[in-house]
């Protein structure tokens, strides 16, 4: 795959920083970080975004989270292994993400509801919104992701 610009950042340098400086806010807010990496994952997957993908699924292994329960994302309301919480933000995930078809339904918002208060549900919806921009950023520019060789595969011939 061929990216589209070679590096946006410095074309659109000051909506870069506001993008950076909201991801830093976000660290430093109310949701918890591996459901920050759920969601983020989750969006991406949606969206097709490789680069997403890969940048977040690497986080969330560097910071404890299991492969298991990243493999299980994209099947997450047919697996037991995620909280309620995570469910309800997994479900607005999808549901903002999805927007035109899904309209944001209240069944998603009253399970939102459930699970977080005020604060955070406003936070939760930043981070959708944010990973959303990021993807549409990351395809629309044809970002490639770095690849790896997995261990003892140069060996496998």
């Amino acid at each position: 795959m061929t990216p589209r610009l070679a590096n946006p950042y410095p074309l659109a340098k000051d909506g870069f920083a506001a993008m950076v400086a909201l991801e830093k806010a976000m660290s430093a807010g109310p949701i918890e970080k591996p459901l920050v990496h759920l969601i983020k994952l989750r969006a991406s997957q949606i969206n097709g975004c490789a680069y997403c993908i890969h940048m977040h699924t690497t986080e969330a292994r560097r910071e404890g989270e299991s492969e298991m329960r990243l493999y299980m994302t994209s099947a997450w309301r047919e697996s037991s292994l995620y909280s309620p919480r995570e469910r309800a933000a997994l479900a607005w995930t999808e549901a903002l993400t999805r927007l035109p078809e899904t309209g944001a339904p209240d069944a998603d918002w009253d399970l939102v509801c459930d699970q977080f208060d005020e604060t955070e549900r406003a936070w939760l919806s930043l981070a959708v919104g944010a990973i959303n921009v990021w993807n549409r950023v990351a395809v629309g520019f044809r970002y490639g992701h770095p690849v790896e060789t997995p261990t003892g595969a140069e060996n496998a011939a």
